[in-house]
């Protein structure tokens, strides 16, 4: 009997969820978490050498998840071997005691669950489900210290979040009742592959109106500015390898749920055109990060804005759509989830050797820790968009196709990318360089995880697999 990698995809995680849960002893639930992480990760695999499964009514495996379920299992693994040294040094400081890493791993798996079940939905009410399940679980993580500033971070990601699924709900519900006159009522109203097949046929007002709900409530979960206020309290007061979650997973399941609905509105030729919207909001997003960059004093809460430039950066590219901008858009998201886990992997060995995340007091790194030191440099360096790092790449698509497609936002798109990168070559100076302050003791990390993320970003910068190429195209001829 042939395994079906879908099913494993998300079985793996609730099982392991509910034995972390009832499990004891740190050692043991850590290599649980790990191996389960790892296991996910080879079943999302065998999607990209197996037959799909045909789609149904609740599932469904194509192009576009694949990329997402691949990204999402690998960085989660990775993260997952981070966490394990990091949460052993928080439990021998006293910052987290037994009991509350047990929920630690339990939540862990479970977002693991919402998240790719939110992937392989083929049905728009379940895929909201599951966002909502991915989110209330990272909600639970970020406020695990049970500090002040821990539980008002999380006070204030859930009261936030909860704003904006909403309006996704309402908008999910608008495009069922566009689709209810012609699909009729059920289940089938709400399958996303029935859905895009009589998507030219629904009331394009309804559309429109649903569309405009989508992606203020969705974009609330992807981070895009006006509704961004929580995430950066969520990445300063939560575990840094909830940081690296959050920036490089969380963020991209929300925006896959905008890029199915996307889809089903560009199939109706009277609806509003999505294009536009999205990169508004994008392009204002990064501009608006990219000036909130030069305030920073906390480390976390640094790269948390950086998190809303480069996810303003991928919206705007799948806004402005097209081929080139598609591909752009998709290769920029890959390259930013695993540069930007590899970062926090870095911060969170930085805040614990130094004992704080003030910028100001965190000096020469490069001479009191050189792995560490100089793998943050890479990363910063990769992140604020430098040759050959893969995201100098995908940058350079998207400034290109904006250039070839509308000339003038190529202004204020090249005018946030260079401010970005002056905000974070400014931080990096003082950080990376300089004479060292604070404690000298070796990391307790493993720096493995971020050297493995920066070698996958280097190499993509330098050279593309044309299997690669050819499967982000057809992501892209996809994507319209």
């Amino acid at each position: 009997m042939s395994l079906d990698p879908v099913a494993l995809a998300l079985w793996i995680p609730l099982v392991a969820a509910a034995l972390l849960a009832s499990l004891p002893g740190y050692r043991l639930t850590a290599r649980l978490n790990v191996a389960a992480s790892l296991l996910t990760l080879l079943a999302a695999l065998l999607l990209l050498v197996g037959e799909r499964p045909a789609p149904g009514a609740y599932l469904l495996v194509d192009d576009l998840n694949i990329v997402f379920i691949v990204l999402n299992c690998f960085v989660a693994f990775t993260t997952s071997v981070f966490s394990a040294g990091y949460i052993q040094h928080e439990l021998e400081t006293g910052r987290l005691t037994a009991t509350k890493l047990r929920f630690y791993h339990a939540m862990y798996q479970m977002m693991m669950f919402g998240m790719n079940l939110a992937f392989v939905s083929n049905n728009i009410g379940l895929m909201w489900v599951a966002v909502e399940l991915a989110t209330l679980t990272t909600v639970l993580m970020v406020g695990i210290y049970q500090t002040h500033e821990a539980l008002e971070a999380a006070w204030k990601y859930f009261i936030l979040g909860s704003v904006g699924i909403a309006l996704a709900l309402f908008g999910t519900i608008l495009f069922y009742t566009a689709a209810q006159p012609v699909v009729g009522e059920g289940a089938d109203a709400m399958i996303w592959t029935v859905l895009l097949s009589r998507a030219a046929e629904f009331d394009p007002a309804l559309l429109s109106v649903a569309f405009v709900f989508l992606l203020l409530g969705y974009g609330t979960k992807v981070g895009l500015a006006p509704v961004h206020a929580w995430l950066p309290d969520a990445h300063a007061e939560g575990p840094t390898p909830i940081s690296a979650v959050l920036s490089g997973l969380l963020l991209n399941v929300a925006l896959y749920a905008l890029l199915r609905f996307k889809i089903l509105i560009a199939a109706n030729p009277e609806a509003i055109t999505p294009g536009p919207l999205m990169a508004a909001m994008g392009l204002g997003s990064l501009v608006f990060a990219a000036f909130m960059l030069y305030r920073r004093r906390d480390i976390k809460r640094l790269f948390a804005y950086s998190s809303i430039e480069h996810m303003g950066i991928i919206v705007f590219a799948f806004g402005m759509g097209g081929p080139l901008a598609n591909f752009a858009g998709l290769l920029h998201m890959v390259m930013h989830s695993l540069t930007k886990s590899a970062i926090f992997f870095a911060v969170g060995n930085i805040a614990q050797v130094k004992g704080t995340q003030r910028i100001a007091d965190i000096k020469g790194l490069t001479q009191s820790h050189p792995a560490l030191g100089w793998g943050f440099v890479i990363g910063v360096l990769a992140i604020a968009g430098l040759p050959p790092m893969g995201i100098f790449m995908s940058e350079f698509l998207v400034v290109s196709s904006t250039f070839a497609r509308v000339p003038l936002l190529a202004i204020p798109l090249v005018l946030g990318l260079l401010l970005g990168m002056g905000a974070l070559l400014l931080r990096l100076t003082g950080i990376a360089f300089g004479e060292p302050t604070g404690s000298t003791a070796p990391a307790t990390g493993t720096n493995l995880p971020m050297q493995a993320h920066l070698a996958l970003v280097l190499v993509a910068g330098v050279y593309l697999p044309p299997p690669l190429v050819a499967w982000f195209q057809n992501v892209g001829v996809l994507l319209g």
